[in-house]
């Protein structure tokens, strides 16, 4: 099904959109993929694992559309769900050799998002999409509990807060970033973030004010949701499209960004010359990228020596032509 080498494996025919790792398991990492660029065919869900030697395909399922997001259950380390352009969320359990379990189809267009909440006390799961409203669902009820309606264009990115039960952020193509508690189905905070789409937003995991925001304008900006009138920082590098961004689990000035412009790159926002690293191992869009909870990797210290195994022990990283993975530390 895939050829692995080294840190890659590749999967013919198929078109990464999204990596996350598995937050039980080291080493796991369930990756959304369509043909064709997502315009046409089908889609698949592979969960891969990164052993001493290669990367292994654990387990494929088939979708009848393309697969644009993956989210990890938060109460069963067998459970993930998908976000497909034919406006479905669907329920899978690797445990099982078919699925998937459930499916949930209520937005009418494409879902481009889709993240299962981590607070404790609540197992409630959150999707955005090109119909541009947000849906709340809780997975053991078989529809959405809430719609959320305020964007005036396509939602490319939803994300919990880590912090704060209930609330969740959600960048779009209208060009803003905006906060939302599920008791009150009205937006609580609408920050127009920049002058170009909005691809993709991720909370800091160290600070319950501060977001960062990626956009078509190639740049990255962060947020302090106390005071929205400027960015907190501003990071230029990028030549195209800023497609994921995600904060570090384990240091709280430390992020990731990949990008059109076929590059990962590792930044700093507390350093005077932030950009800590360019990796150029793709040949296409980068489309998706996940930092690993269960690595932690070396003290800080050698962040400053230029050690980026040290910041962001395992990486992985889609380009868009083949569903590429690299494990990034270990080609360095």
């Amino acid at each position: 099904m895939g050829t692995a080498g080294g840190g890659a494996l590749r999967l013919p025919g198929l078109h990464g959109y999204a990596a996350e790792f598995s937050p039980y398991w080291p080493g796991r990492v369930a990756c959304a993929a369509a043909q064709y660029y997502g315009i046409a065919g089908c889609g698949t869900l592979a969960v891969l694992e990164q052993n001493e030697a290669e990367i292994v395909l654990l387990r494929s399922f088939d979708w009848n559309d393309g697969l644009f997001d993956v989210t990890w259950s938060e109460n069963n380390e067998h459970v993930l769900i998908t976000s497909s352009g034919d406006g479905s969320l669907q329920i899978w359990d690797t445990a099982k050799t078919k699925g998937p379990l459930q499916v949930y189809k209520e937005h009418t267009q494409e879902v481009f998002s889709v993240d299962w909440s981590q607070t404790r006390g609540e197992q409630l799961v959150v999707s955005g999409s090109c119909d541009q409203t947000a849906k709340l669902w809780d997975p053991a009820v078989g529809k959405s509990l809430c719609t959320f309606k305020g964007h005036e264009a396509v939602i490319y990115s939803t994300i919990w807060s880590p912090h704060i039960p209930g609330c969740f952020a959600s960048a779009s193509g209208d060009q803003t970033l905006r906060v939302w508690d599920v008791k009150a189905p009205k937006v609580n905070l609408v920050i127009p973030a920049h002058q170009a789409e909005i691809l993709s937003c991720d909370w800091c995991k160290y600070d319950e004010n501060l977001l960062v925001t990626g956009a078509v304008d190639c740049s990255l900006k962060g947020w302090d949701l106390r005071n929205i009138r400027q960015p907190v920082f501003i990071l230029l590098g990028h030549t195209y499209a800023i497609r994921r961004v995600k904060f570090s689990p384990f240091h709280a000035t430390l992020l990731a960004s990949c990008s059109y412009d076929f590059t990962v790159r590792f930044w700093d926002f507390s350093k005077p010359n932030p950009l800590l690293e360019t990796v150029e191992h793709h040949t296409e869009f980068t489309c998706g990228l996940d930092l690993s909870l269960h690595n932690r990797g070396q003290d800080r210290d050698e962040v400053s020596n230029g050690n980026r195994r040290g910041i962001f022990p395992f990486l992985y990283t889609f380009m868009l032509q083949t569903m590429l993975l690299f494990l990034n530390c270990k080609d360095m």
